[in-house]
């Protein structure tokens, strides 16, 4: 059944918010429409209204789009995009990054809370604005921009007339648990949060779309060393869908990769040191949330080739151990695994080997071959599988693959389409071959940032096609970053994803929050006196020594009690710190 008009208003492309001492009026900026959402300040109560209902009095102000609502310790909070920029259109629907954001009080005043509950507050909305300043919140008003392309082309009459909220894929939309109190109103806003790359190019003259979309899942979401393997239901940490698209002429093409961690029970939990070791859960059933996932997999992507790329000795050779034994017990023939040790094979700056993998695999991308339709709608083939990349983070290894099989689909696609000859080769279209580098480098920054906090490492490589030794000191840079960041700010960032994404609820009541909860330290602390060395060689020699057991005791103490030291997540549930 189709939806009434006054629903189909929130699709506007910009509207405005009065504010009255009572309620907000959200208003969609559309010629002709004349429906109002009222959501009363007081009782949260949502309805439908018109124009006229709106007080002349009230404060009014443009928008762009609602993010939805939360709950924090002084109640409830409205979340609304106040700025956007467009990236593009996708089969002409344009698409918007969403860029500055505003979170609004329902209540006037804070003056009911306590010293404490007030604190918390900040602490809690300095939490959500950490996530909204995170790059990479983008929406279509009228698009579906969690779905493949592939998915939606093949989709039934009720789907299509089912609202964007309703029908969208939830594992994409992260604002999913701000709009609970809009589920009335499904039409608002749904924000994905993925990397999107909108790119016009030409080749032999011709003018076509090149678009790259990394779809993050907001299931089992959070940072580096907190959050990885999977939950009980299977889901990975960062879990990650790559669409690439080519249109032209009418036609399209797509060509769809995932990337996620080691669907098994492991953690890697920060402990000071540079690379800490990683533990596989020795009480879990891993075989069953191993299932889980691939069932999942097979079942919306088809046929799956895991490409697991970590070491193959030293700290990650359990993991491969491990991963390759539970793929192998499964005894599933829609399901491949081949192990690559990515820095052995291409250790000694010996980069060309990454051939090697993907000449191996070459047989089987033909065989799952891509979506391609016509200039006439008619689809020509569909994908019948994925490939599901891995290396530890799933993030620089996994993403300079990637960009290699991406390559490979996008040469068969553009010569299918007429864009390419047969005898040409898409390395030898040098403008082409700089934005594609470009922007699969781009897409590793994105992606880094979000769970590393830090952009890629090799993106020299994916830029030029080799290693420089300018690249190498970047990689040193941006590796001394992440290990402070994941050691020292991490619990914050996991913290704010788990608020935002509704993993943890707050409740306007008395009692303490997590926030205020003291860490029960075990190490010493050593007070530093002002004392300076003696006038003699043995008063001074006491003071070295005194000073330099204190210093080499501490030492040991913080490095032996580690976790105790690091920002851990004071939110998070326990199932993520196992």
């Amino acid at each position: 059944m189709k939806r009434e008009p006054a629903n189909r208003a929130y699709r506007s492309q910009w509207w405005v918010v009065h504010t009255s001492p009572e309620k907000f009026y959200i208003e969609a900026c559309d010629d002709g429409a004349d429906a109002v959402l009222a959501i009363d300040r007081v009782s949260n109560e949502m309805t439908l209204t018109g124009k006229k209902d709106v007080p002349p009095s009230a404060n009014t102000r443009p928008i762009c789009g609602i993010m939805g609502s939360v709950r924090l310790v002084a109640g409830m909070y409205l979340i609304v995009i106040t700025k956007k920029r467009n990236v593009g259109s996708l089969l002409g629907h344009a698409v918007w990054k969403a860029v500055d954001f505003d979170v609004i009080s329902y209540k006037k005043t804070v003056l009911h809370l306590t010293e404490d509950q007030t604190q918390d507050n900040k602490t809690f909305l300095s939490m959500i604005n950490n996530v909204l300043t995170t790059d990479g919140f983008y929406f279509c008003t009228d698009y579906d921009l969690t779905h493949t392309l592939q998915r939606l082309a093949n989709v039934s009459h009720d789907f299509q007339e089912m609202s964007l909220l309703e029908r969208a894929d939830q594992r994409f939309v992260w604002n999913g648990s701000l709009l609970r109190e809009f589920l009335a109103q499904p039409e608002v806003l749904d924000v994905p949060d993925p990397v999107i790359v909108m790119k016009p190019c030409r080749i032999n003259g011709k003018i076509f779309e090149w678009i790259l979309i990394s779809r993050r899942s907001c299931f089992r979401a959070g940072v580096r060393y907190y959050v990885r393997g999977i939950d009980s239901e299977g889901h990975a940490a960062n879990f990650v869908e790559t669409e690439q698209i080519v249109l032209y002429n009418g036609g399209r093409a797509s060509f769809v990769q995932t990337r996620g961690s080691m669907p098994f029970f492991w953690s890697q939990r920060p402990n000071l040191k540079y690379k800490p070791k990683p533990l596989i859960s020795k009480n879990t059933n891993h075989m069953d949330g191993i299932q889980r996932h691939f069932d999942s997999q097979v079942l919306i992507y088809g046929k799956q080739t895991i490409l697991n790329l970590v070491n193959q000795k030293g700290s990650e050779k359990p993991l491969e151990q491990a991963f390759a034994k539970m793929v192998s017990g499964m005894e599933n023939g829609m399901i491949k695994y081949v192990a690559f040790d990515f820095h052995k094979e291409c250790s000694r700056m010996r980069w060309d080997r990454l051939n090697i993998l993907v000449d191996n695999v070459a047989e089987t991308q033909d065989e799952y071959s891509c979506f391609l339709v016509d200039t006439e709608g008619k689809v020509l083939s569909q994908q019948k599988g994925t490939f599901r990349s891995n290396c530890m983070d799933c993030l620089d290894r996994t993403n300079v693959i990637q960009s290699m099989l991406a390559r490979r689909s996008i040469q068969s696609q553009l010569q299918r389409m007429g864009v390419l000859h047969v005898a040409q080769r898409i390395e030898e279209q040098a403008d082409f071959e700089k934005i594609y580098k470009n922007a699969w480098a781009d897409n590793a920054n994105a992606c880094a940032k979000q769970y590393a906090g830090t952009g890629a490492l090799k993106t020299d490589f994916t830029r030029t096609g080799k290693r420089t030794q300018m690249g190498l000191v970047m990689d040193g840079v941006n590796s001394a970053i992440r290990y402070y960041k994941n050691n020292f700010s991490d619990g914050f960032r996991q913290d704010s994803i788990d608020l935002f994404l509704g993993n943890y609820a707050v409740y306007e009541t008395d009692g303490s929050t997590p926030l205020r909860i003291q860490k029960d330290w075990k190490f010493l602390t050593v007070m530093v006196s002002l004392s300076f060395p003696g006038d003699t060689w043995t008063e001074t020699l006491a003071y070295v020594l005194f000073w330099g057991t204190a210093a080499a005791v501490t030492a040991a103490v913080i490095v032996f009690n580690g976790r105790d030291f690091v920002d851990a997540p004071k939110l998070v549930q326990k199932e993520k710190m196992d």
